[in-house]
């Protein structure tokens, strides 16, 4: 360990993934330093911000002691001795599993998801877990078995979700950067609601081995971090082709931290415009945040071209036939005989009906009923293969649109982070929420959340980066090069550990 006045200028919980890697290969600090000081902070903050489902300092600190030998023995691995929260959707051998739902309760993973392994793998310490909407159903992390998350920027709003935990924690400081999923826009839509970075790779870039299963052609891994950079390292270390997941591609993974650091401006460049992402619904601060960004990346050198996406006023109809159609089937696992709750042992369909009842909440069985309905006979081909017909109208307007561009540039959110129990009892509404994520799901693309300024009321907005399949690296290109061009992302909310 360096002399005290070695150690770094930033309060330690407050530094990024590239910053902690950075002063532990220095010496600057120990990762059972940092760790401990990420654990007292939670301590200080989660009775308010309910970010964290599950911690086990003990286990924290003897991995990052453990990785304090390594590096003193002269292992050179990077990240190691970094910490990371996982969402609690991800199985980490030894931890719980419980995607935010009763019926989970009691599970603890007997094997580690391939993103985690690659993780552990690289030296990562895994810190703690956060909180998610009911297995990843949701936008406000509000239906979860652990109750709601609290935006840190302002406690009486949203977190966004589903991964609103990750989010939460990584605005909060609480952690340096989170893994978390996305089915319909659960990374970046709460990476715009708390002000930081999150990034959903192309579906079949990262394994979903291990992660519990929401809507299996929509579902993917990938992080929230504070910075472009942080996030792409992320992305590097997990990404890849894995024999566990057969949907995985073996086309190389292109590196993109040295990239994401070194990228200072936009020079040859074409961002696409939506006008569909510009109209009635967008909110009028959201709006002007948008267009201020779009113009700073002119400004950066991009050149900027019209495009439409006409098939994108369906996308949240056509997701919400075949998301909820792919649950019912995922979800049917959950039944009280292999693993998790059981209840009512009397007779099998009674454990059925009595597991299910208590174990699935109000959104997981709304969905399941709604998923099983579109599949049944004869709505099958009135609903769901029509809303598989539509999913490939809205891939093929993304595929003519980015014969014009490299990127398409547009909001992440029509409105800031909304109030609790704001949306809760009108589903729609809630639904409507993602209108500018989902469909980036349904084509399989690439999308990037990156913080673009704050409204009126000190609200955090995103900025919306979409790139065509395995193009993670403009993505990440022009995400960094606006980020390093602008001050938000280093802005952290006014959370004082000390006041109730």
């Amino acid at each position: 360990m360096t002399a005290a006045s070695d150690t770094p200028s930033t309060p330690l919980p407050a530094l990024g993934l590239a910053e902690a890697a950075a002063a532990l290969a220095q010496g600057a600090v120990t990762s059972v330093q940092l760790v401990q000081a990420l654990l007292d902070r939670a301590d200080a903050l989660e009775p308010r911000l309910n970010a964290l489902t599950w911690r086990d300092p003990a286990d924290a600190l003897a991995q990052a002691a453990a990785a304090d030998a390594a590096r003193a023995a002269g292992d050179p691995r990077p990240l190691l001795g970094v910490p990371m929260a996982i969402k609690d959707l991800l199985n980490v051998k030894g931890q719980p599993c419980t995607a935010g739902s009763n019926i989970l309760r009691g599970y603890v993973s007997p094997y580690d998801a391939t993103v985690i392994a690659r993780l552990r793998a690289a030296g990562i310490v895994f810190l703690a877990r956060t909180n998610t909407d009911e297995f990843a159903m949701g936008g406000s992390t509000e239906t979860s078995a652990y109750g709601p998350t609290r935006n840190p920027w302002a406690l009486d709003r949203v977190p966004g979700g589903s991964s609103g935990g990750s989010a939460a924690a990584v605005a909060a400081c609480e952690a340096p950067a989170a893994l978390a999923s996305d089915t319909g826009g659960s990374i970046r839509q709460p990476a715009a609601f708390c002000g930081v970075t999150g990034l959903k790779p192309t579906y079949g870039r990262v394994s979903r081995y291990g992660c519990v299963a929401f809507a299996s052609s929509l579902d993917q891994v990938g992080p929230i971090a504070r910075t472009v950079e942080d996030a792409a390292w992320v992305y590097e270390t997990i990404a890849g082709r894995d024999l566990h997941d057969s949907t995985t591609s073996a086309r190389p993974v292109e590196p993109v931290r040295e990239l994401a650091a070194a990228s200072r401006d936009l020079r040859g460049v074409r961002l696409g415009i939506p006008r569909e992402y510009f109209a009635e619904g967008l909110a009028d601060d959201v709006r002007a945040l948008t267009e201020a960004a779009i113009a700073q990346c002119r400004e950066l050198g991009a050149e900027l071209v019209d495009v439409t996406l006409p098939h994108s006023r369906h996308g949240i109809a056509c997701y919400y036939i075949l998301a909820p159609a792919e649950a019912s089937a995922n979800l049917a696992r959950y039944d009280g005989v292999r693993y998790g709750a059981r209840r009512g042992d009397d007779d099998l369909q009674h454990m059925y009906e009595a597991t299910r009842n208590e174990g699935f909440g109000a959104e997981v069985k709304r969905r399941v009923i709604l998923g099983t309905y579109v599949l049944s006979s004869g709505f099958h081909d009135a609903y769901y293969r029509r809303a598989q017909r539509v999913r490939a109208l809205i891939r093929a307007d993304f595929d003519a649109a980015f014969a014009r561009c490299d990127a398409i540039l547009g909001p992440v959110t029509p409105t800031a982070a909304f109030r609790l129990g704001e949306k809760s009892a009108t589903p729609v509404q809630m639904y409507l929420g993602d209108i500018f994520t989902v469909n980036v799901n349904l084509a399989g693309i690439c999308g990037l959340s990156v913080p673009c300024g704050f409204t009126p009321d000190g609200l955090p907005a995103g900025l919306h980066v979409v790139t065509p399949a395995f193009r993670e690296d403009t993505a990440l290109r022009v995400g960094a090069a606006y980020q390093h061009a602008t001050p938000f992302h280093l802005r952290h909310p006014a959370l004082d550990p000390a006041t109730p």
